[in-house]
Formats: C-alpha cells, structure tokens, sequence
C-alpha cells in the first residue's frame, strides 16, 4: 500500500471550522470586493465557458497593455505551478531555484517532478520569486538584477501580493518583468479566495512554451465563476474599490502594529497586507488556545521560520478579539 502524501498546510477553514477571527490567510479583509462578488453571482453556470477564452484573454491582455498571446488562463495561482513546473520538466530542466522562505507548491511541485535544488547558474533551472514576498513580505528582485540563469531557464515571478502592496515600488521595471512569467491571482486582493482563478503573462517572444502550456492544461480549466471573477478583476469599479481597501488596510495594519508590540511580540517590517511575527513563549499552547477563542493564526515553521507567525491585516473588532484572547490567556 503506498504512503498518503503528507498534508500541505494552509490558512483558512481547518477541522473546528471557518474561524470566527481570520489572521491565517492573506484574503483582503475589506473584502469581498462587491463588484466582483455581484459578477460571480450573476455567472451562467448552466452552460460551458468559451473553451479559448478568448473574450477573456483580449480583456486581460487590454487591461495589462500585452497581446492577448502571451495571456495564459489557470484554474488557481497552484495549478499554474505545477503546470509550469511540469513543462520545465518535459523541457529537460531539472534544477529549481527557490527563495529561501516561500510558497510550499514551489517545493511541492518540483519534487513532484523530480527537480533538484540548482547548484550555481550553470544549468538551466526553473527560477522562482514572490514580490512583495510570502511570509516576510519584502521585495524579491532575484530575477531580474544579478547573475543571470543558464540558457534554457524559466523564469517565474508569482505577483499574488502585488495588488496589496501597501507601500514601496515593485522591483522590477516594464523591461524586466517582459522577461519573465508574471503569475496573478486576483482572489487574494478581491477577497474572494474561495473562487478559484488566475492567470499568467508570458514572456515576449515565448510563444512556443504558451502553447506548450496549452497541451498540457484540461479542457476548461475555468469555470464560469473563475471567468467571471477575472473579468471583473478588469473593471474600473473593481480597482477603485481596491484602492480604497489599501487606503484602509494601511490604518488597520498601523493599528495592529502597535497592538502586538505593546502585546510583546516583535514584529518584522513587510510591504503587504500582512507581517510576519514572533510571539513571546511556545508556539503550540499559544495556538491552540487562540484557536479555542475563535482565532486562528498561520504557523511559519513550514516556510523555514519556525516560532514566527504570520498574520494577515485584519480590522479593528478582529484585533480586538486577539487582544482580549491573549489577555485572558496571560
């Protein structure tokens, strides 16, 4: 009999149920963003999307300034990961070069395929970053300035937080992000993650790995809710309203700053819309009571970070409810 596959571990809903106080996923928390979430309600699921997403990729590339070409449709920001790594593979690449403290699919789907940790830059590698990156939620430009990958290489920047970037400037200018896969997924910063979608921007002149990608994807790999959900990413309504969350997020995350300091935890600078902490005393206890209280963090220790949380911005009644938590738990 073989040996089920370890369990990944994630934020969000876990055996006790969805939390009552959410700081273990990324999520917007002035989400759901209403425009979007009124398109996906208002999506024809009665019938088959467009199996070429056409309308899809014109009004993506149209909304990036690229050629409908270079847009790739994926059922989640996950399924591109291990689709792309997938091809690396078929391409005969078989190092991967990940970032010290990053998404565990990046690792999950390179051992999958029997990719090994790149020893220097000699041989071609699939190359992965995160901008603002995931959990310490600084600035990654490992693929655009230095030593240059081997010939042959591909080059992925996932941009999952960039939509909630709170301050500072992406790393990369226009040139250098045509050079690489650019990886979004609008989920996050719309507030809907339950809706699973994304999309990736090719590089210029790869048209060739598009369409490799292409054989290697199932027919419709969205439905008519992920379709939907992308589409209104597009519109104006959507990014106004995504504007004004930041404008809020900033407050809130100002606000949550200075509540676990005064709590005694130390907390890291980060970019995006969550920070990367490390609490007084052991993690376990301190987790488990929590989630008792309705309250649920993100342990780090399977991003390399063991004793250092996680903790996505969350608005004021949240915050609250972790501080009133700790202070019964003193």
């Amino acid at each position: 009999m073989s040996t089920p596959p370890a369990a990944r571990e994630h934020g969000g809903p876990d055996a006790f149920g969805v939390p009552a106080w959410d700081f273990s996923t990324n999520s917007n928390a002035c989400g759901p963003c209403p425009p979007a979430r009124d398109c996906v309600q208002r999506a024809d699921a009665s019938r088959y999307p467009d199996p070429s997403y056409r309308a899809l990729r014109e009004r993506l590339a149209a909304f990036h300034g690229v050629q409908p070409h270079r847009i790739v449709p994926a059922a989640s920001a996950s399924e591109f990961i291990f689709r792309i790594t997938a091809l690396a593979a078929r391409l005969g690449v078989r190092q991967v070069r990940l970032p010290r403290h990053g998404y565990g699919d990046y690792r999950q789907a390179a051992s999958a395929w029997g990719l090994e940790p790149a020893a220097g830059d000699a041989a071609p590698a699939l190359c992965w970053a995160c901008e603002p990156s995931s959990p310490m939620g600084g600035q990654d430009a490992a693929l655009g300035r230095g030593s240059q990958p081997a010939p042959g290489s591909l080059r992925v920047l996932d941009r999952a937080y960039e939509p909630l970037r709170l301050e500072g400037a992406p790393s990369l200018g226009a040139a250098e992000l045509d050079a690489v896969w650019q990886l979004f997924s609008p989920n996050k910063a719309l507030g809907l993650t339950g809706v699973r979608a994304a999309y990736a921007i090719a590089p210029e002149g790869a048209h060739e790995l598009v369409q490799d990608l292409e054989r290697l994807a199932c027919s419709w790999p969205l439905g008519a809710h992920g379709v939907a959900l992308l589409q209104a990413w597009c519109e104006p309504a959507a990014q106004r309203w995504l504007q004004d969350s930041r404008r809020l997020l900033r407050e809130w995350k100002s606000a949550q700053r200075r509540l676990l300091e005064a709590m005694g935890w130390a907390v890291l600078p980060g970019l995006a819309n969550f920070m990367l902490c490390r609490p007084p005393g052991a993690l376990p206890p301190l987790l488990a009571g929590l989630r008792q209280c309705g309250i649920k963090l993100r342990d780090c220790a399977s991003f390399g970070l063991p004793g250092s949380l996680r903790l996505s911005v969350q608005p004021p009644a949240a915050q609250a409810a972790l501080r009133d938590a700790w202070e019964r738990m003193a």
